[in-house]
């Protein structure tokens, strides 16, 4: 008997692709409007009717139908250690976001959250995660292809075609 733990939302035929993200606004709508491009609706938080629900209420419910998650990680904050002074800053993304990450990984498993960043010189990615695969964000649209074999690779019926229509 096979004991792995399939999510919810994994046994279900899903067209909802949970997108968080940070302050870049332009990454946000690029990744958002590839997503729906490829076939799929992507669910936007700040996007969907509050209802009264504070915020983590509202994340577990519009992510509840979600069978994917892309995680955008974009230069947003910046951090360094209290004993440290101002030349050992880094930027980083929100604290929200790193949140988001790990609900994901374990609410979905890690091979159905990809992991977008922004590359900057100083950018610190998120130490708990080390070991997860990051995928670079670039303007030129690389990383479209490889997101469209990674939703693939999780069962998702993907027509690359879509991406240069």
């Amino acid at each position: 008997m096979n004991s792995a733990i399939i999510p919810a939302s994994a046994k279900k035929e899903t067209r909802d692709i949970f997108i968080v993200h940070g302050h870049d606004e332009a990454m946000k709508l690029d990744v958002a409007r590839t997503i729906e491009k490829l076939g799929y609706n992507s669910v936007i938080l700040h996007e969907q009717p509050d209802k009264g629900r504070n915020v983590l209420v509202k994340l577990i419910e519009e992510s509840d139908n979600c069978g994917f998650a892309i995680v955008l990680l974009s230069p947003d904050d910046y951090g360094y250690p209290v004993n440290a002074d101002d030349s050992n800053r880094k930027t980083r993304a929100r604290q929200n976001v790193v949140l988001e990450l790990g609900y994901f990984m374990g609410k979905l498993r890690p091979d159905r959250v990809v992991v977008l960043y922004k590359d900057a010189s100083d950018f610190e990615i998120p130490s708990d995660f080390v070991g997860t695969l990051y995928k670079k964000y670039d303007e030129s649209g690389s990383w479209k292809l490889e997101v469209a074999r990674e939703l693939k690779a999780a069962g998702f019926s993907v027509d690359a075609n879509k991406l240069i229509e």
